[in-house]
């Protein structure tokens, strides 16, 4: 995945997330905020959390990528990096209900289990907490080009270059991962599409077709080659029991005075 960053629809398609992820982060509060993989696009750094972790299942050091500068006055904390963080995705050492925010960037596509790793996802996260995802839609070009690079593979007539998105992971679709996130509880807040440009491996050809992006986000949404999600975990069933019971006894006591004051002024 960090090597296909470096082309140029890697580098097209890192600039979109970094902005979305950049707003999306920005003004989520608390004291612990986590991202899981891909190390080189750096999610949480609009983020004001004093505790940060940037979590990967493998020892390997990104390359280091030119990375798209914030926009509409959102800045980078200068000091206190985020901290490196190794461990598998399923497993989290983290406690139960100790992180605020969860950034997922592709990290369920490469999971060796996607849904345990929701799972602990919904497992750390704090009521009310947020988890923002990105990843590959497979209903758009990019993902139809995929599949037939695939196809192409699996008759053993085209190679690795025939396959236009990095080649490991399966890719989730929009809805699907909506009715994931529903059955664990979290409530979607945001979800968008991005990147409606054609499959092409030239920067040039990407840089014309520029004029598809606003044209796509208002005729065809739903077919952009990449999603994003912000849903926010509720905890349903709580309820202030005591408040209640007060409420109720102050009720039968009014009604009581009021029989009372009733029954005098008959006598």
């Amino acid at each position: 995945m960090g090597a296909w960053l470096q082309t140029a629809p890697g580098r097209y398609l890192l600039e979109w997330e970094q902005d979305r992820l950049d707003h999306a982060v920005a003004d989520a509060f608390g004291f612990h905020a986590l991202q899981l993989g891909l190390p080189e696009l750096e999610g949480l750094r609009a983020n004001r959390m004093p505790h940060r972790w940037v979590a990967t299942d493998s020892f390997v050091v990104p390359e280091a990528l030119v990375l798209p500068p914030p926009r509409d006055g959102l800045t980078t904390l200068p000091a206190e990096e985020p901290v490196a963080l190794f461990c598998e995705y399923d497993a989290l050492p983290f406690p139960q209900h100790s992180v605020d925010l969860v950034v997922l960037p592709h990290a369920l596509e490469l999971a060796r289990d996607p849904h345990q790793t929701l799972r602990e996802v919904e497992r750390v996260l704090v009521p009310e907490g947020r988890v923002v995802i990105a990843g590959f839609n497979p209903a758009s070009l990019w993902g139809l080009r995929q599949r037939g690079g695939r196809a192409l593979r699996g008759m053993g007539v085209g190679r690795d270059r025939s396959l236009y998105l990095p080649r490991a992971g399966d890719f989730i679709g929009y809805w699907r991962l909506r009715d994931w996130l529903r059955l664990l509880g979290f409530e979607v807040e945001v979800g968008r599409f991005g990147c409606w440009r054609p499959p092409f491996k030239s920067e040039r050809w990407l840089e014309r077709c520029a004029w598809m992006d606003p044209v796509g986000d208002r005729w065809w949404p739903v077919l952009g080659a990449v999603y994003f999600i912000v849903a926010v975990k509720r905890v349903r069933g709580m309820r202030l029991v005591g408040l209640v019971k007060n409420e109720r006894r102050k009720a039968k006591a009014g009604a009581a005075v009021v029989a009372n004051r009733e029954v005098e002024m008959e006598v």
